[in-house]
């Protein structure tokens, strides 16, 4: 469940653009040949797309010319800036990127209940779905363990990504959690957890999504009453469902191109998919290390067992 790489977003910029570049052709009809088959090899552009050849221009970056080639099918046309060494040996694509504006750097966690030290300087950002096993285990795998290894120096926020195509009840899963969050980070906490290793219990013998949605408000309700939360409040929270929130959160998740969950974000660093332990790890001691801080120090191996002979020998 991942993005497709450069070609889909390069081939949906096509679609969307409508510009028409006016551009004469390079003058060796074989290194154009060669271009063309280069780039549609490299890129996957569909036999149904033509490639066009621009004319070669002097470019800032020394040894090299730029090559604009256009992409296009059915008169809709973009314009894709390549290089060209001068004794064209080599293509190259430079691309540049606003350093100011990655959104991974930007995810609103404004009022996203937050496990650990609120004030820590690297925060753990997991797009979770609570019907997703993968994300059990990579929850499973958060806490404790993670959560010891650090304990102060590092924070964790969950976001929901349910992916409601598949997993029936984990939109009402995200609403209900959110409803508790709305009065207890620590129910919040709880009540995640709780799904996270009893999902068959929601899920039920006949998986019917109302008896899942109905052991979804049961078990929020219960969390809230041993909490001494606001029953009524609760209540009218769960009796609405009001999806805006968790739409938005799956929205901003659709603009960084997650398209599976979990997917992790470490200072803008993304993880995706459920990974062992000792790569996520390696991930925060990096971002500790950037914001000046001492990672915990490798956990030792535990020693074997010293072998013994059985009695008599």
């Amino acid at each position: 469940m991942f993005r497709i790489r450069f070609m889909a977003g390069l081939l949906a910029i096509t679609l969307a653009a409508g510009c028409k570049a006016q551009t004469a052709p390079t003058a060796d009809p074989t290194l154009t040949r060669h271009i063309e088959v280069m780039v549609r090899s490299q890129f996957n552009i569909p036999q149904t797309y033509d490639v066009l050849i621009g004319a070669r221009k002097p470019s800032q970056v020394p040894g090299y010319d730029s090559l604009p080639i256009v992409v296009g099918k059915g008169g809709k046309n973009t314009t894709i800036d390549f290089m060209i060494s001068t004794d064209n040996s080599k293509l190259a694509r430079l691309e540049t990127f606003d350093l100011a504006k990655d959104p991974a750097l930007h995810i609103d966690v404004a009022g996203r209940p937050i496990r650990g030290n609120p004030d820590a300087k690297v925060t753990v950002i997991n797009y979770d779905d609570l019907e997703c096993p993968y994300c059990a285990r990579m929850h499973q795998s958060l806490f404790p363990d993670t959560m010891e290894r650090y304990k102060d120096k590092v924070r964790f926020i969950y976001k929901d990504d349910p992916l409601v195509e598949l997993h029936p009840w984990a939109m009402r899963a995200a609403i209900d959690s959110n409803c508790l969050g709305a009065q207890s980070t620590s129910v919040y906490w709880t009540y995640v957890d709780y799904l996270h290793s009893h999902g068959q219990e929601v899920n039920g013998e006949d998986r019917d999504p109302a008896k899942s949605f109905a052991a979804l408000d049961r078990i929020a309700r219960q969390e809230a009453t041993i909490a001494k939360l606001d029953a009524p409040r609760l209540d009218a929270c769960i009796a609405k469902q009001d999806d805006a929130q968790v739409k938005a959160s799956s929205h901003e998740a659709e603009t960084l191109g997650i398209n599976g969950t979990p997917a992790i974000f470490v200072e803008g660093e993304r993880i995706e998919g459920f990974v062992p332990e000792q790569q996520l790890w390696a991930v925060i001691d990096r971002a500790l290390k950037a914001a000046g801080e001492q990672p915990p120090s490798a956990q030792p191996t535990p020693a074997p067992a010293p072998q013994t002979k059985p009695f008599g020998q």
